[in-house]
């Protein structure tokens, strides 16, 4: 009888944890985001005078320009532009691609991403963390996912421009590029950390650290 009253007791307790872990039901229609403000919170502070517009955004009508080094950019759509977007637990992007262009290795913490092909064709995949590609071809009309936190990228493997849309579960996902976190982080990562991991010598390490370099 003990047992089974002490059982009951750590099922509800396992049930409070897991509740309490979740995010919280909203408490009022909308927060617009005060984005000017100085309060420190996770999140945005709401602020009092609100519109229309501060649900709208334009940003994603128009193709994003391709002329860098990775041959593609990325035209977010997230609380940082829309600020009517606080709270509310979704945001979208753009992701526009020339020939060739990559949207290189990379995460986002705090998001589901799912992506919508607009034109064109991608290589696109995401890694586990046991190390396995999940890799597939899409074309226009076709949707992919990229679980959260994992490393994903998108290749355009044709010989037109690409573009897709993408959503994702939470108003500011953070985007964290894998190379550019290790080779071009302030203060720098130490060349020991990178030779040992990537087993090559410091003029490998070095090199790449120049091209990451600001301009």
């Amino acid at each position: 009888m003990a047992a089974a009253r002490l059982m009951i007791i750590a099922v509800m307790l396992m049930s409070t944890i897991f509740i309490s872990s979740a995010d919280p039901d909203l408490l009022q229609d909308v927060c617009v985001a005060d984005l000017a403000s100085g309060i420190k919170l996770n999140g945005f502070p709401c602020k009092a005078n609100i519109s229309a517009a501060d649900f709208f955004f334009a940003g994603l009508a128009k193709p994003g320009l391709t002329n860098n080094t990775f041959g593609a950019t990325v035209t977010p759509a997230s609380v940082q532009q829309v600020a009517g977007l606080n709270t509310l637990g979704v945001s979208m992007a753009r992701i526009d691609y020339a020939p060739g262009g990559i949207n290189p290795p990379h995460t986002h913490p705090r998001a589901t991403e799912i992506v919508f092909v607009l034109e064109g064709e991608l290589d696109v995949g995401f890694i586990t963390t046991d190390n396995k590609l999940f890799s597939k071809t899409i074309k226009k009309g076709e949707v992919f996912t990229f679980p959260r936190g994992l490393i994903h990228f998108q290749l355009n493997n044709g010989k037109v421009p690409a573009a897709v849309i993408a959503g994702f579960n939470s108003q500011l996902p953070g985007t964290q590029r894998v190379a550019n976190a290790l080779f071009a982080s302030s203060p720098t990562v130490d060349d020991v950390v990178l030779t040992k991991a990537f087993q090559v010598g410091t003029k490998e390490v070095e090199k790449i650290k120049a091209k990451f370099a600001p301009k």
